[in-house]
């Protein structure tokens, strides 16, 4: 008995001490994490590691067990001309100064990478050639803006032109392959493909939102082989990501778009509410505590609303708690953390807002350049500036800075929280923090 429960404890510290960020936005698709002794203060010389990336890209780092994983786009790819957002330039970047459309010289591949998450090492690398054309991108993304998700066993990479593989989560080889761009039509949406793959289950969700067609698609993660699609038509576009919450009626999967923001049945893809109404571009992705999802619908401080689970059909009139008509970020989505709704724009101002109600209790204007998503975790609020820095804030109804962190390079890719260490992604490196 005596060995029975020293096992059970060590099993438990176990789930105490670490959690996993195996895809974008975290474990429960919330960008929180339950992990204590996360890092406060660090210096660009404190870091725990720093690993060379053999790309550029924005997608963020995905880690479960010992393993961070990371994809990136090697080469250059065509870039939209004329005007389009900037990447953060001049002091404070010590990244080189270029469009993440131009990463290198030769041909264009994609490459998956696995590192230790103790020390940074490289386990394996696999690279995967771009097949056909591709839309062109503005220079804050490239064909590798979409993250990755894992489910230990498996790493799922897909990218800009719809090019999609499973890889051995252990050495990187290739279990099965599909060309979406190719089946389904090119990829082609304003700015590019961005969409990450979500993963439920046993299935794949994969957003294919573009101009020529839009199909919402669960594939089987084992075997690549479609279960269900949702045809949308033509030109409902999409740069979010799906995310699969718990309604008071059952799982529900989530999907923001420029048509509305849609709810389906996560195992049939049934149709099962809507709400909003149409806007410009649909990038960030929904917040969800408690049956209530807290949406920001994008582009140029967009509305922002919040909408209670479980209704069926048009629920505008009978779910929908509130909504403000301006306000939320263009790119970044919206974080919900100790009763609180947060929010980071790419003018640098960051806002707190009462979710009972919609109003904002502060903003604070920070100097930064915010287009990756904030997370949180052991009572920390972590933004991430393209300027090269973390800025911390404490939770709470008054602005708290707590401290700016270098990091050393530009910071487009949102952060990872995993075994007591923050992951960062910069143009170049992968970077590790821990509390020391």
């Amino acid at each position: 008995m005596r060995s029975l429960n020293a096992a059970i404890a060590i099993g438990l510290a176990q789930v105490v001490a670490a959690e996993d960020w195996p895809q974008w936005r975290g474990p429960l698709g919330n960008g929180v994490s339950r992990e204590k002794g996360l890092p406060l203060r660090w210096t660009e010389a404190s870091v725990s590691w720093r690993a060379t990336l053999g790309g550029a890209g924005v997608s963020s780092p995905v880690v479960l067990g010992d393993r961070v994983f990371v994809t990136s786009q090697r080469g250059a790819a065509t870039q939209r001309p004329g005007s389009h957002p900037k990447l953060a330039r001049g002091e404070g970047v010590t990244a080189e100064e270029r469009p993440l459309a131009s990463a290198g010289e030769g041909p264009t591949v994609f490459v998956v990478e696995a590192f230790q998450v103790s020390d940074g090492r490289r386990l394996w690398e696999r690279r995967v050639p771009l097949e056909g054309e591709h839309a062109p991108l503005h220079e804050k993304h490239n064909l590798a803006s979409p993250s990755p998700v894992t489910d230990g066993e498996h790493v799922f990479a897909w990218f800009g032109t719809g090019q999609l593989v499973a890889l051995s989560a252990r050495d990187g080889s290739l279990s099965w392959q599909r060309h979406l761009g190719k089946e389904l039509g090119a990829f082609e949406i304003g700015w590019g493909h961005a969409s990450s793959p979500a993963l439920h289950g046993d299935l794949l969700y994969l957003l294919c939102y573009h101009e020529p067609a839009s199909r919402l698609l669960a594939v089987d993660k084992r075997s690549g082989k479609t279960r269900w699609t949702v045809d949308r038509g033509k030109d409902v576009r999409s740069y979010s990501t799906p995310v699969v919450v718990s309604g008071p009626k059952g799982e529900e999967l989530v999907v923001n778009s420029t048509d509305r923001i849609d709810a389906y049945d996560p195992r049939s893809g049934a149709h099962l509410w809507h709400a909003g109404s149409s806007h410009n571009f649909a990038v960030p992705v929904p917040a969800f505590h408690e049956g209530v999802l807290y949406a920001s619908r994008g582009y140029r401080s967009g509305p922002y609303m919040a909408i209670q689970a479980g209704g069926r059909g048009d629920v505008n009139a009978t779910h929908v708690r509130w909504e403000v008509p301006t306000g939320a970020p263009y790119v970044s989505s919206l974080l919900y953390y100790d009763g609180l709704l947060y929010m980071a724009s790419d003018a640098g101002v960051v806002t707190c807002v009462d979710p009972s109600n919609g109003q904002k209790l502060w903003q604070e204007r920070t100097g930064g350049i915010f287009s990756a998503s904030p997370v949180a975790g052991d009572g920390k609020l972590y933004f991430s500036s393209e300027t090269g820095e973390i800025f911390v804030f404490a939770p709470g109804r008054e602005p708290r800075l707590l401290a700016r962190n270098p990091v050393g390079g530009r910071i487009v890719a949102s952060p990872a929280i995993a075994g007591g260490t923050l992951f960062l992604r910069t143009d170049e490196h992968l970077v590790a923090i821990a509390e020391k």
